[in-house]
């Protein structure tokens, strides 16, 4: 069965990558294919504490056939859509996967009736993800320490409405 059957198209998202990107929705079958993008990209096989959230979506970015990439996010609140992790193979970072990624999630949220997306990120394990949450005009709404991953987290929310 080819995974990418339940093909959502993101042909703005995919279009910032400096490569041939395309992003696909996929479902809880596919987890196989998530965990193993986590392994890869962050040496670990926690993925989220749980699967069984509202509105739960996961996408995956592929360049030539292969699985470079995912983003997973969930309802946060009745206003606010969470992601909550995601990230690019190593060999395919710096060419705007991370960005389109993002993109695709956000657009996502907004056309399910999101009005803010928020995700935390671990500035001292993970620095790109601050600087483009900053680069793309997300707010600092929170910050604290995580004895879990021994590194400050910071609280990036965006408006996903015209006001």
């Amino acid at each position: 069965m080819d995974v990418r059957s339940n093909r959502s198209t993101y042909e703005d998202a995919e279009a910032i990558a400096e490569c041939p990107l395309t992003i696909t929705e996929v479902g809880l079958n596919q987890l196989d294919l998530i965990r193993d993008l986590n392994v890869e990209i962050f040496d670990d096989e926690h993925i989220i504490n749980t699967f069984e959230r509202d509105d739960l979506l996961m996408l995956v970015g592929w360049v030539d056939g292969t699985a470079v990439g995912f983003k997973i996010g969930y309802q946060f609140d009745v206003s606010g859509f969470y992601s909550a992790k995601g990230g690019v193979t190593e060999e395919y970072r710096r060419q705007g996967i991370a960005r389109a990624l993002l993109y695709a999630l956000m657009d996502a949220a907004r056309s399910r009736g999101y009005e803010r997306f928020i995700y935390d990120t671990f500035p001292n394990k993970h620095p790109g993800m601050t600087v483009l949450g900053l680069d793309e005009g997300f707010r600092v709404i929170k910050a604290d320490y995580s004895l879990r991953y021994e590194d400050y987290r910071l609280r990036f929310e965006q408006s996903l409405t015209d006001d």
